[in-house]
């Protein structure tokens, strides 16, 4: 196959070596430079072939390149001017002169794999019999390509000789296998990192439901995969992924634009080279397609030829992550000084220099042809090629050329710089093999003009940097401006970085972030609900249960408040629950404690009525120390009804339920000595009965004693067992928490009232019994009527005590006290306070001694 990319002469470096020419043409070099050592470069600097079809009768005619590629040539330049820069350089490979061959693939993976095949002969380059030219053909290095596709192309054949290929903008992770491209480099970091930079922009702006379209190369088709499995992870859906090739149908290309026209998702990553993005750009433009927010990848994201065409001023507003700006000093006037001799003698400045200046070197030129003379200048357009000020991917170029120059200087085989150079021991001739070279790659390592520690990682891949960057408008032309960066080299929690001030959108706001989700976030008390069979970013909004919050946005699931906790009205958080008790403060609480404090008051006050007459009949015939006992025991009822009015506690929860057991043992006892009482004295009047003398004082204080220490015992095996402690009980109100106190051991709380009711039922009956008995004052009714009054109270307090809620069944608990307290108080004792303060006159041992028989019930 010829090639005819750049035909003819090929340019002579200097005047000196016109010895030293090629007799036939160079298939696709068009640019070279002879040395003692050659670096070779592949770089399409024809964005593509052109050609007829073969008849398979005759040769074929040659294949034209066509469209050329500024920004490629760019980089050839920097090959060039690299090579020039260390043959001045006597600290790198001094005394040889570095050479350089540059070839042009024309974006063509065959071409590209033919310049590759060259390079491993050396056999492309033929000199003239009687020249003094260099004898070494081949290259030690190879600097290229920029495809991932042409890169694994030429990856495969240099690895089975070794020649190590240092790629400046091949990105697929598939050249990271170090068993299969042993020979492999780059100066660029692997897809693996730029797709982490991406799902990272993602994720920061909140850009969940995205399209993408992609390269249908390798190095798009690899690059989107490892993309979508990383933003699934991180919850980001792909709404669609289509993929376009430069030789696609424009029935594809159409089918993909009206996907991206008809998709409800406003953001969309075009994950394409240059050419491939280039064509996409066109047809939405010429569609007008707006309001999509595009995010690029470094392979087009930051081309110069995009930028400064106005056909794509659409774009303003894209956001993507490209390699970091740098600068390579004297590039530019490197780049400006064409002169006449280079362009006349190379074909490939000729077509440059036509395309810059649109005229023509032809003499057969048109009428209407604009005639080239070769003294045009540069400096007065602005053109991609010459433009320095957003140097990226060539500064990948600069330093791929530079690594290869040191990891052959390292192969000396004496001293460096000029120490090499004047000692006479060391050899001056040099034999430098690509494996060699390779080798020495692996474990180079040198610090850089610029001041950047340069060395490959164990991929053998540059680190990974990236500046995120966005298109915007300045001035009236379309710039470039840094916004953030991805480095991870950064310490922890600052690998990612973006400046939200600085971004332009694409709808020109600057401060509001384009929408692109497939539904609204769920907001704190809510929870996702997915829908069937869609994406995971597509899901409805459904409020938490009852006693469950969510306090985040996007919550897969609501979560339940700890127990002292409850859900606000929103539930989006927990707050404490409402604590409830029988409190002072409150109206029902003052009521309770305003009734035993005047019971007691009132109790208090009959005792001291009593005291006061303790000497007149009424209070000798009613057996004056058990009335005070009983006085006692009553207040102490009364008061022991405090104790359940307040904040429980586990020592109060102990103390209320002893206390009201013992006090009305105490009290209950003591009524049942007098109604015992009663009925002995009538015995006792009876002629003969001594029954008196075996129930007199003592034995009464130590009935009383012995029933109550019966409580006594209960309560003490209570407190021992299973003592009453404070509850916390959330289960009858969702919102609040009530302080009860629970009564430990329900066995010994039943034995307490059973023991209560015991003696009450007994007291009942001998009263009854000994309520007609003949005496104008009969105390046996008056105890009938109390303990009347007792039972009912307490048999009624049963039902009210189980149906009452929270607090309330301590109200309930605290009448049921009061109310048998006073019932007792004033059915026993207000008669008598009756006849001593309002009718002395019958407090007489005369009236109290009456013959009259008291009426039935």
């Amino acid at each position: 196959m010829l090639f005819l990319a750049v035909l003819s002469v090929a340019s002579l470096t200097k005047a000196e070596d016109d010895a030293c020419r090629l007799l036939g043409p160079l298939a696709t070099s068009p640019l070279f430079q002879l040395g003692d050592i050659v670096i070779g470069a592949i770089f399409s600097i024809h964005n593509s072939v052109g050609g007829v079809n073969p008849s398979f009768t005759a040769r074929p005619d040659p294949l034209i390149c066509k469209s050329l590629n500024f920004r490629e040539l760019q980089f050839a330049q920097t090959v060039a001017f690299a090579v020039d820069e260390i043959n001045t350089n006597y600290d790198i490979l001094p005394g040889f002169k570095v050479g350089y061959k540059v070839y042009d693939s024309c974006g063509s993976v065959s071409l590209a794999l033919m310049a590759a095949l060259d390079f491993a002969n050396g056999q492309d380059i033929q000199f003239s019999a009687n020249s003094s030219c260099p004898t070494q053909h081949f290259v030690s290095a190879i600097i290229g390509e920029s495809t991932s596709t042409s890169s694994l192309a030429l990856a495969s054949t240099f690895a089975t000789f070794r020649i190590p290929l240092i790629s400046h903008c091949a990105t697929c992770d598939c050249l990271s296998n170090r068993n299969e491209f042993p020979s492999f480099f780059r100066t660029i970091p692997s897809d693996s990192f730029q797709t982490t930079a991406l799902v990272k922009l993602m994720k920061y702006f909140g850009w969940s439901w995205i399209g993408t379209v992609r390269s249908d190369n390798d190095y798009g088709n690899t690059g989107m995969s490892a993309f979508i499995t990383k933003a699934q992870k991180e919850g980001i859906c792909i709404e669609y992924s289509v993929s376009l090739y430069r030789s696609d149908s424009r029935e594809k290309l159409q089918k993909i634009i009206d996907i991206i026209k008809t998709s409800t998702s406003k953001v969309v990553l075009i994950f394409m080279n240059t050419a491939d993005a280039m064509i996409l750009f066109k047809e939405l433009n010429s569609q007008n397609v707006t309001g999509i927010q595009f995010v690029g990848s470094e392979a087009w994201v930051t081309d110069p030829v995009l930028i400064s065409n106005e056909e794509y001023r659409f774009l303003t507003g894209t956001i993507g992550v490209g390699i970091p700006k740098k600068v390579i000093p004297g590039l530019e006037e490197y780049l400006y000084n064409i002169n006449t001799r280079k362009i006349y003698t190379s074909p490939l400045m000729m077509e440059f220099w036509e395309e810059v200046f649109n005229c023509t070197f032809r003499k057969n030129a048109g009428v209407n042809e604009k005639l080239c003379t070769g003294l045009e200048n540069l400096r007065n357009i602005s053109h991609p090629y010459t433009d320095v000020s957003n140097l990226r991917v060539a500064y990948n170029v600069y330093k791929a050329v530079y690594l290869a120059a040191h990891a052959m200087n390292n192969l000396l085989p004496c001293g460096k710089g000029l120490e090499y150079l004047y000692r006479t021991d060391c050899v001056k001739t040099i034999n430098i093999q690509p494996w060699q070279v390779a080798n020495q790659l692996k474990s180079i390592n040198f610090t850089f003009k610029t001041g950047e520690d340069v060395y490959f990682n164990e991929n053998q891949t540059a680190n990974a940097r990236y500046d995120v960057i966005n298109w915007q408008i300045k001035n009236g032309k379309t710039r470039i401006v840094t916004i953030g960066y991805y480095d991870t080299s950064a310490p922890n929690g600052s690998t990612f970085w973006i400046n939200n001030t600085r971004i332009m959108w694409t709808d020109g706001q600057n401060n509001m972030v384009p929408k692109s989700v497939c539904s609204d976030s769920c907001t704190a008390g809510t929870r996702k609900a997915f829908r069937k069979g869609r994406p995971v970013c597509c899901f409805d909004c459904i409020p938490c249960t009852t006693g469950k919050i969510s306090n985040a946005t996007d919550a897969v699931d609501c979560f339940p408040c700890p127990w002292k906790y409850w859900p606000n009205t929103g539930k989006s958080q927990c707050i404490l629950k409402k604590i409830d008790f029988l409190s002072y403060n409150e109206i029902l609480g003052t009521i309770l404690v305003v009734l035993p404090v005047s019971g007691a008051f009132l109790t208090f006050s009959v005792a001291i009525i009593f005291f006061h007459h303790r000497r007149t009949p009424i209070v000798k015939a009613n057996n004056s120390e058990l009335s005070f006992l009983l006085l006692f025991s009553l207040t102490l009822c009364f008061l022991c009804s405090l104790t359940f009015i307040g904040e429980p506690s586990d020592w109060s929860c102990i103390l209320r339920h002893i206390a009201f057991g013992i006090t009305f043992v105490l009290c209950i006892s003591c009524i049942l000595v007098k109604t015992i009482v009663v009925l002995m004295a009538f015995k006792a009047s009876q002629p003969g009965n001594k029954i008196k003398k075996w129930f007199g004082p003592v034995q009464q204080k130590l009935s009383v004693a012995a029933s109550t220490f019966v409580q006594i015992v209960i309560c003490t095996l209570w407190l021992t067992l299973s003592p009453p402690f404070l509850y916390h009980n959330t289960k009858l109100f969702k919102d609040t928490i009530i302080l009860e106190c629970d009564v430990g051991s329900p066995i010994a709380f039943y034995l307490v009232l059973g023991y209560i009711g015991l003696l009450s039922g007994m007291c009942f009956v001998f009263a009854f019994l000994a309520r007609q008995l003949p005496d104008n004052f009969n105390e046996a009714k008056h105890i009938t009527f109390s303990m009347l009054i007792f039972c009912a109270v307490w048999l009624t307090f049963i039902p009210a005590y189980i149906s009452s809620p929270g607090k309330y069944i301590v109200a309930v608990e605290t009448f049921a006290i009061l109310s048998s307290s006073f019932g007792l108080l004033l059915c026993i004792f207000a008669p008598k306070c009756y006849i001593i303060l309002l009718n002395p006159e019958k407090n007489t041992r005369k009236h109290l001694m009456g013959k009259n028989v008291s009426k039935s019930l």
